[in-house]
């Protein structure tokens, strides 16, 4: 099996012979660990050192050469008119704060993933939607791709799980701690140490 283990961004210039695309939706373009199948039926191990978002344009660079590069599927969407730039920015703000991914296309309209509770709050703004059926490439967050960020996974395949393998218990360990401490019986005094758990004799 073809086994893809370097993410490079559609910015990023590469030569790579292309050795086939991959087609997928918004939620399975969060990834780290897979078993994916390209547009030709061909099964590759999607092996990256951490979680990426993948966006339309990407290349996944295999083990023994060549590039699979990524497209963004149509999925449903709401694009998003508003009645002035001062409008659209003020509704882009609201999507934001929600923490909804959000595509700003080249003519200024905005775009996210089709939800009934945001077509609602973007209408009651003032903002025009229209159901359509399109590819979703949102923006990256200002975060993304440093070394602080955290990902996450989405799907049901057991290979994202295997991020998610250490798991902590108190029953698994065991710890002991000692202190001593002194004090005074009229004419004399002792000291004496004791670890916790255990009784002490004065």
């Amino acid at each position: 099996m073809r086994h893809a283990i370097e993410h490079i961004p559609v910015d990023r210039t590469d030569t790579s012979e292309v050795r086939g695309t991959v087609t997928l939706v918004f939620s399975d373009r969060h990834r780290r660990r897979i078993r994916l199948h390209d547009d030709a039926g061909e099964p590759f191990l999607l092996d990256l050192p951490h979680a990426v978002r993948l966006a339309d344009g990407d290349r996944l660079r295999l083990v023994d050469g060549g590039v699979i590069v990524v497209r963004a599927a149509e999925e449903p969407v709401l694009t998003i008119t508003a009645s002035d730039p001062i409008a659209a920015a003020k509704l882009a703000w609201h999507i934001g704060n929600r923490h909804t991914p959000v595509e700003v296309l080249k003519d200024g309209r905005l775009r996210i993933i089709d939800d009934h509770v945001m077509r609602d709050m973007i209408t009651g703004l003032g903002g025009v939607v229209e159901n359509e059926i399109a590819p979703f490439n949102p923006l990256n967050g200002a975060y993304h791709g440093l070394g602080g960020a955290h990902g996450h996974s989405h799907g049901n395949d057991h290979f994202d799980h295997e991020d998610h393998d250490y798991k902590q218990s108190h029953d698994s360990h065991s710890h002991s701690h000692s202190h001593s401490h002194s004090h005074s019986h009229g004419d004399h005094s002792h000291s004496h140490a004791h670890t916790a758990g255990k009784p002490h004799d004065h």
